[in-house]
């Protein structure tokens, strides 16, 4: 349950500056999943006219409407240029399926997000799932093949085909989507594998690591 939802401005995912200096200025609106769930499960009392934004977990698990209305009005409250373009960051969508939400109902939050964030404020929306292709969990998989046909971008982030090695954790697929006006065009799609460091991520080309090298 421990799940996050930001709700940026651009300039904050621009410039990297910290989440708590990028909230005083009023740049970042968080929603900490964990702590909104124990309030609902533990009756801490929530102040007039501001409803949890989980309000599902102790209803039927299906209406996302209060949590939507979190994002609306989040998005309204500010009424300032520091808002153009903003970005949405959902981590991870994948937790409202083990909370028993149904897969229609976590697609139509995320389009009424995307109405009001693509659409409205000519913003965009950043969203984690997990996935894998052994998988079984027919749900989520319905999440995740539907979130890939209506995104831009892609990225898939995964294990080596080949296994453990120290120096290379992993490898990131990104798949940029072509225009759908333009059938003709192709989507471009690139591998690079990565390597985790203390405080930052560094990319190479497949089988460029200085370690292989």
């Amino acid at each position: 349950m421990a799940a996050s939802w930001c709700i940026t401005s651009s300039p904050f995912i621009s410039k990297g500056v910290s989440l708590t200096a990028a909230k005083e200025r009023g740049q970042l609106v968080f929603l900490e999943g964990l702590k909104s769930c124990f309030d609902i499960l533990f009756g801490e009392e929530q102040r007039v006219g501001q409803p949890n934004p989980l309000q599902f977990i102790s209803e039927d698990g299906s209406n996302l409407k209060t949590m939507y209305e979190f994002v609306r009005t989040s998005l309204m409250a500010s009424g300032s240029d520091s808002w153009k373009c903003p970005v949405l960051l959902v981590d991870d969508l994948s937790v409202l399926l083990s909370l028993g939400v149904r897969p229609v109902d976590v697609l139509d939050f995320i389009h009424y997000c995307r109405v009001a964030v693509c659409s409205q404020l000519q913003g965009n929306i950043v969203v984690l799932v997990h996935s894998s292709d052994d998988s079984e969990d027919e749900e989520n998989d319905l999440v995740v093949n539907s979130l890939c046909h209506q995104s831009n971008l892609i990225l898939w982030a995964e294990g080596l085909a080949t296994g453990f090695c120290k120096d290379v954790h992993g490898q990131l697929k990104i798949i940029q989507k072509g225009s759908s006006e333009l059938k003709a065009e192709r989507n471009l799609f690139r591998i690079y594998q990565y390597k985790i460091q203390d405080k930052n991520v560094t990319f190479f080309a497949r089988g460029m690591s200085v370690a292989v090298l």
